[in-house]
Order: structure tokens, then sequence, then C-alpha cells
């Protein structure tokens, strides 16, 4: 595809150089410039007051007891605002994946740029010594995101596609789901 591409451009400045003519009819005038055009898009968001990042301002602020607990104030200030559970999984569903990109990114560079083979990078672990439980936690630590973002993304990909009749985001079904998706990344990250 790409070859068929550079061709193209290449036949096309050959084709410039040779006829100057040709690239001058082939020319359309643009309706709009970039700049209009994103000078209407931010003058479109402002007027409709969209929030520049809503996955944090779109929800309910419904208590989400386990993983915030109780309020604590420090004058007028709450310390720990109330969060719902679908802003909890949306960020941590971006974290996850920003997470898993640099990983990927880092691991291939480190593959490319540090010495030896990966036989000798492992008999460097195994000479450390490492416990059992450190080693776990340390699987564990690899696999969640993975397992997380996932299956989070599936069960996004399943609520995008069924018919949204009210409001989708607080429904008990959702939540339902939301929770039994908790519930079956966990047992994954033990195999």
């Amino acid at each position: 595809m790409a070859a068929l591409l550079l061709r193209h451009v290449g036949r096309h400045c050959l084709r410039a150089h040779l006829s100057p003519q040709l690239c001058i009819r082939n020319a359309v005038p643009l309706g709009t410039t970039a700049k209009e055009e994103m000078e209407r898009f931010w003058n479109k968001n402002i007027g409709s007051n969209r929030p520049m990042s809503p996955h944090i301002t779109i929800y309910s602020y419904e208590t989400l007891g386990v993983l915030v607990g109780k309020k604590e104030t420090a004058g007028n200030m709450e310390l720990f605002p109330s969060w719902s559970l679908p802003m909890v999984m949306s960020i941590c569903h971006r974290g996850t994946g920003i997470a898993l990109s640099a990983g990927v990114s880092l691991f291939g560079l480190s593959a490319l740029l540090v010495p030896g083979n990966f036989e000798s990078h492992l008999e460097l672990v195994k000479s450390l010594c490492l416990g059992p439980a450190l080693i776990h936690t340390a699987k564990f630590a690899l696999v969640f995101p993975l397992m997380y973002h996932t299956w989070n993304g599936i069960r996004h990909l399943e609520a995008s596609k069924a018919p949204c009749i009210g409001d989708c985001i607080t429904s008990p079904p959702v939540h339902h789901k939301r929770r039994m998706f908790l519930i079956r990344t966990l047992p994954e990250n033990q195999l």
C-alpha cells in the first residue's frame, strides 16, 4: 500500500516538473481554511458549554464507599470527594491504557539497548532468590492492567452496542455488569 502511494506521489511530482499547467488545472479551491474550521469548532464547544475532558464531570456523584471511604474535611474543603463507580472505572481504564503503552514501549527499547539476551536476564532474576510472595506480587502487577483494560474494553463495547433508553450510566443492570466485571478481573490474574 505504501509503495502504491509513493509511486502515485512520485508520478504526480514528476508530472508537475514536466508540465506545471497540469497541476494548476487540477487544483481545487478550498471552501474553508484549517484556522476557520478550528475557530468554528471551538466556538461551537464554548457555546454548548462542553467540558474539555468529560469523563470526570458527566457522572452523578454517588458515593463509592469501597474505594473512597468516609468523607473527611479540612475546613470547608472535602479531602476525598464522592466518586461514582463509572467515573473511577473510566479513569482507571485510561490509566491502564497509558501504563500498558508505556510498558510495551519501554520493554521494546530495553530489548534494543540493554546488552545481553533474555536468558541472561532471566538467570539474573533467578540468582536474586526472590521469595514467592514478591514474585506473585510482581506477576499480579504486570497482568492486572492487561486484564482490567481488556475486560473493561469488552464491557464498554457491549454497553455501546446496546440500545440506551433513559439514563444508562446509573441503571441497576449497568451497575451489576460493572461489579461483575470487577469480580471477573481478579481471578484471571492468579493464573
